[in-house]
């Protein structure tokens, strides 16, 4: 396969005092990380793709670990998702190779966080913005922790590029009222209760 090509990267980091109502003790924060490489299979059509994820694997790792150390450490995490942009010369398919790399990465970083990772992807032009779903690490029903952040860069992906990203956030969503199973009832059996 390949050898990962990287561009450049971005670190996105929010703090939401309000959102509307009165402000939290501590402010809700998520972030990303942004990663954009080459796309090897822009332009053409190839059969045998999956080995690509393996040579994903120490970027989704390094990206993990940076962005969870932004939001103050692993420990500090508690929603995580994933999303890919894939340039107009690539394909749909190609943005699906970041689905093992991100969410294992993640999941290792995060100390075996149970829940599947929620994620998203499309074909974009330069500038293409994409939602990144959000859901808690350890129970994909806790409505409190369903969110998402949007993200893209200026000047990606360009045709032959995608751009791979991780979002973490550090608790619910401010005033979050919506019912439902609550981050102190999770079980922890299977990744959903």
């Amino acid at each position: 396969m390949p050898k990962v090509e990287l561009r450049k990267q971005l670190l996105v980091l929010e703090e939401i005092y309000h959102e509307g109502g009165p402000p939290p003790a501590e402010p809700h924060r998520r972030g990303a990380a942004l990663a954009v490489i080459r796309n090897p299979f822009a332009g053409r059509y190839e059969p045998e793709i999956q080995g690509f994820m393996d040579d994903l694997r120490p970027l989704g790792l390094a990206m993990a670990t940076r962005l969870a150390a932004a939001l103050g450490g692993a420990d500090r995490i508690e929603g995580y998702g994933k999303a890919s942009l894939v340039g107009a010369a690539g394909e749909l398919e190609h943005g699906a190779l970041w689905h093992a790399p991100g969410g294992y990465a993640m999941r290792e970083v995060l100390n075996g966080a149970k829940a599947i990772v929620p994620s998203a992807k499309k074909v974009g032009g330069v500038g293409a913005r994409i939602d990144v779903p959000i859901t808690h690490v350890n129970a994909s029903y806790v409505r409190s922790h369903f969110d998402s952040m949007e993200v893209g860069l200026n000047d990606a992906p360009r045709a032959d590029e995608m751009v791979l990203i991780l979002a973490m956030t550090t608790g619910p969503r401010v005033h979050s009222r919506s019912g439902g199973l609550e981050a102190w009832q999770i079980k922890g059996e299977d990744g959903l209760r």
